[in-house]
C-alpha cells in the first residue's frame, strides 16, 4: 500500500524541464519590451520596430513550434542592420551609434535563443541594455520604471536556471524578489561607501550632449522666443537669506558686444582686457545653484556676481566662465551684490566696443539716434527717450513675432513693433550706439518660480531673457530693460504673467492649469531632493557624511579602509543569519525528513553526504527488510516532493506534505532490527 501510495504522488508531483519553454519566452520577452520602451525617446523609430517584429517572431516560434530561421537567412539580416544603423548615424561608434547597434543585434539574437546557455547569455545582456538608459537621464522616475526589466530579467534567469524545470509565477515572483531585496542593503553600502572621483569616469561621446538645451553664445531675432517655448529646468536657486524681488532677479550669463546684421555676438576669447571694477553698497546675497547640463561654459549667476566658483573664471565684462562645458548637472556658491556700480572707467578698448555698428544699414533707426543727439540730450535722456517711445507707441511683446525684412532694426521699429525681448533689446542698444551712447546686451534668465515645498526658485528655459546695459559717466554700467516698458507684467510676474492666456506658452508656464502646477512642483521637490542627495552625491558630500558619522575628520584614503571593514562586517552578519536560519528548521518537508534520518541513526544506519534520499532508501530498507515498504514509501515520496514543491502551489503540495508527516511519525523501529 505505501509503495502504491508513493508511486502515485510520485507520478503525480515530478515534472522535469530540461529545456527553455514559453514560460522563459514571455518573462524574456516582458522585460526586454520594457529595456526597449525605456530607449523609445533614443533610438531611431526603426529600431523599437524591428525588435516587436522579431519578437513577435521568437513568440509564435514557441507558441507553434515552428523552425527557428537558418544561418543563411540570419547572416543577410544581421548585415543588413549594421548597414542600416550606419545610414542612420553616419557611424558605428558614439553613444547613439553604439547603442542602437547594440540593440539591433538583441533583437536579432532572438531568433536563435534556444537554449539556457542562450537565455543567460540575453539576461545578461539585457542588464547592460537596461543600464545604458542612465547614459541619456538619470531623473528619478527612469530609476523606478527600471526596476521592471531588471526585476523580469531576474525572474527568467532563476526560470532557466533551476533544476526543477517550471516554476509558478508566483514562485518566480518571491524569490526574484528576495534576490533583489538581499542586494539592496549591499548596494547602499557600496553607494555610500565607494570612493568619488571626481567628475566623470569616462569621457562621454560628444553626440552625448546634442539634446542639451541652453542660451546661445550669439543672439539674433527668434532665438531667445523659441528657447522660451521649452518648459525644461535651466537650473534652481536656494537662496540662504530671504529671497529677492522678481525684478531684482537678472541671471547673468552671455555678455554680447558685436554687431553683425541681426547677429550680436560676444567678445573674441583673444581680447584680454581688464575686470570691470566694482562697488558694492549693499549686503551680499548668498544662494545656491544647482545648474542643469547646457553643453556651453558659462555659469548663471545673479546679477552682478563679485565672487567665483571653484575651478571658474571672469571675463572683463563679468561673465563667469567654466573651465570645460557643463555637461553634468552642477552645484555651486553664488555670491552677488544687487547695488552696485559695475565699470566706473570705460577704457578707450571698451568704448569702441561698445559704440561698433555697421553704419550703412537701418538709416531710419540712425536718424532718430541723431534727431535726439540734435535736440541736446543727455545721454541719460537719451537712455529715457527710447524707453517712452516703446511705452508711448503700440509696441507689442509677443511670443510669435512676425519676421523682420532687411533692414531688422529699422523693419521692427517703425513697421512690425511685435516683438520678444530679444528685439527690445538688439532695437534699444542699436539706438544708444547710434546715439553715441555706449550699450551692449546681456542674455541669461529674468525671475523664477518659487517652489513653496523646498523654498528654492525653478528657472526655466521659458524664463530666458535679454536686456541692455548702458555705460554713463559717473554711474559705470546701468542695467536697463526696455521689455519693461512694454511688458513690466514679464518683469514682476514673470514669463507666465506675461502670457497668461498664450497657448504658444508651455503649460508649465501658464496660470490656467493650478492643479498641474501644484503637482509639478511637488514632483519637483522630489526631483531635486535626487539631484541634490543622490545624483548630486559627490566626494565633498561623501567625506562630509562620513566624518558627521564617525566624529572625526575622514580623507580621502581612509575611505576604502572603512569600505572594506564595514563589506566584512556585513558579510559576517549574513553569514550568521543564514547559519542561524537552518533551511531543515524553516522548511517543513525537510524538518520532517531530518526527523526519519534521526530515527534510523538510533539503529546504526546513518545517511552520507553523498547519499540521495532514493539511494539512501534502498540501504535503508536492505537493512531492515522487515521496514522495507515504509522506508521506501517515505523516501520516494519526499524525493518527489522536494523535486516539485516549486513547480506547484503550496495548496497541491500540502496533501502529499501531510501524507509524508504522518507516515514518518507511524514509523517505529526495535533497536535490534538494526542489522550489523
Amino acid at each position: 500500500m505505501f509503495g502504491s501510495i508513493g508511486a502515485h504522488v510520485t507520478a503525480l508531483l515530478i515534472v522535469r524541464n530540461k529545456h527553455p519553454n514559453m514560460q522563459h519566452v514571455i518573462w524574456l520577452l516582458l522585460s526586454f519590451s520594457i529595456s526597449f520602451a525605456l530607449h523609445a525617446f533614443n533610438l531611431n523609430n526603426w529600431i523599437p520596430a524591428c525588435f516587436v517584429v522579431f519578437a513577435i517572431w521568437r513568440y509564435l516560434i514557441e507558441k507553434n513550434n515552428w523552425s527557428f530561421p537558418p544561418l543563411w537567412l540570419k547572416l543577410p539580416m544581421t548585415i543588413a542592420g549594421g548597414l542600416a544603423v550606419l545610414a542612420t548615424y553616419g557611424s558605428l561608434f558614439g553613444r547613439d551609434a553604439s547603442l542602437a547597434l547594440f540593440a539591433v543585434m538583441i533583437a536579432l539574437k532572438l531568433l536563435e535563443t534556444k537554449t539556457r546557455r542562450d537565455f543567460i547569455v540575453m539576461v545578461v545582456l539585457g542588464y547592460f541594455l537596461t543600464v545604458n538608459v542612465l547614459l541619456f537621464t538619470q531623473a528619478i522616475w527612469v530609476f523606478a520604471i527600471m526596476l521592471l526589466p531588471m526585476f523580469g530579467l531576474t525572474a527568467c534567469l532563476i526560470a532557466v536556471s533551476h533544476p526543477n524545470g517550471n516554476l509558478s509565477s508566483h514562485t518566480l515572483t518571491a524569490l526574484a524578489s528576495n534576490l533583489l531585496l538581499q542586494a539592496l542593503p549591499i548596494m547602499l553600502v557600496l553607494f555610500v561607501l565607494f570612493p568619488r572621483i571626481p567628475g566623470p569616469i569616462w569621457s562621454m561621446p560628444q553626440d552625448s550632449y546634442s539634446g542639451m538645451t541652453g542660451l546661445s553664445d550669439s543672439m539674433e531675432p527668434g532665438n531667445i522666443s523659441q528657447l522660451s517655448l521649452s518648459s525644461k529646468v535651466a537650473f534652481r536657486a536656494e537662496f540662504k537669506g530671504a529671497i529677492p524681488a522678481s525684478n531684482q532677479l537678472y541671471w547673468r550669463g552671455p555678455v554680447l558686444w558685436h554687431q553683425t546684421g541681426r547677429r550680436w555676438e560676444m567678445t573674441s576669447d583673444r581680447l584680454v582686457m581688464p575686470i570691470e571694477s566694482l562697488e558694492t553698497s549693499a549686503e551680499m546675497t548668498d544662494y545656491t545653484i544647482t545648474l542643469e547640463p547646457h553643453n556651453r561654459n558659462w555659469l548663471l549667476l545673479l546679477d552682478v556676481p563679485n565672487s567665483l566658483p571653484p575651478d571658474a573664471s571672469m571675463k572683463h565684462d563679468r561673465q563667469v566662465l567654466s573651465a570645460e562645458p557643463v555637461r553634468t548637472r552642477m552645484r555651486y556658491e553664488g555670491h552677488s551684490s544687487l547695488q552696485y556700480k559695475l565699470g566706473e572707467t570705460l577704457s578707450d578698448r571698451e568704448r569702441a566696443l561698445s559704440l561698433q555698428l555697421i553704419k550703412d544699414e537701418n538709416p531710419k533707426s540712425h536718424r532718430l539716434a541723431e534727431k535726439w543727439v540734435g535736440e541736446n540730450k543727455s545721454p541719460a535722456e537719451i537712455v529715457q527717450a527710447a524707453l517712452i517711445m516703446f511705452k508711448e507707441q503700440p509696441f507689442v511683446y509677443t511670443l510669435a513675432p512676425p519676421k523682420l525684412g532687411n533692414e531688422p532694426i529699422d523693419d521692427f521699429l517703425f513697421n512690425t513693433k511685435r516683438g520678444f525681448c530679444e528685439h527690445y533689446a538688439s532695437s534699444f542698444v542699436y539706438l544708444m550706439r547710434a546715439a553715441g551712447v555706449p550699450a551692449r546686451i546681456v542674455t541669461g534668465y529674468q525671475g523664477g518660480e518659487l517652489n513653496p515645498n523646498g523654498n528654492y526658485l525653478i528657472i526655466r528655459q521659458s524664463d530666458a531673457h535679454a536686456w541692455a546695459e548702458v555705460w554713463l559717466k559717473g554711474r559705470g554700467w546701468v542695467r536697463i530693460d526696455p521689455t519693461s516698458a512694454v511688458s513690466p507684467s514679464r518683469i514682476e510676474s514673470g514669463i507666465g504673467g506675461a502670457f497668461a492666456d498664450s497657448n504658444l506658452l508651455p503649460l508649465l508656464s501658464r496660470r490656467d492649469y493650478p492643479m498641474l502646477k501644484k503637482l509639478n512642483l511637488n514632483w519637483d521637490a522630489v526631483n531635486n531632493g535626487w539631484n541634490q542627495w543622490v545624483l548630486g552625491y559627490d566626494q565633498q558630500k561623501q567625506l562630509d557624511l562620513l566624518s558627521k558619522i564617525m566624529q572625526t575628520k575622514i580623507v580621502w584614503e581612509d575611505i576604502g579602509l572603512i569600505l572594506v571593514l564595514v563589506m566584512i562586517v556585513l558579510m559576517l552578519i549574513v553569514s550568521y543569519l543564514l547559519l542561524r536560519n537552518n533551511p531543515i528548521a524553516l522548511d517543513p518537508v525537510r524538518k520532517a525528513y531530518h526527523q526519519f534520518l534521526r530515527k534510523l541513526e538510533k539503529v546504526g544506519i546513518v545517511k552520507q553526504p553523498h547519499e540521495g534520499a532514493i539511494n539512501f532508501g534502498i540501504r535503508a530498507a536492505e537493512s531492515l527488510p522487515d521496514q522495507a515498504s515504509q522506508i521506501q514509501t517515505i523516501s520516494s515520496l519526499f524525493s518527489a516532493i522536494q523535486y516539485a514543491k516549486h513547480e506547484n502551489n503550496d495548496a497541491k503540495n500540502k496533501p502529499a506534505v501531510n501524507l509524508l508527516k504522518q507516515l514518518i511519525k507511524n514509523f517505529k523501529l526495535k533497536s535490534n532490527q538494526a542489522s550489523k
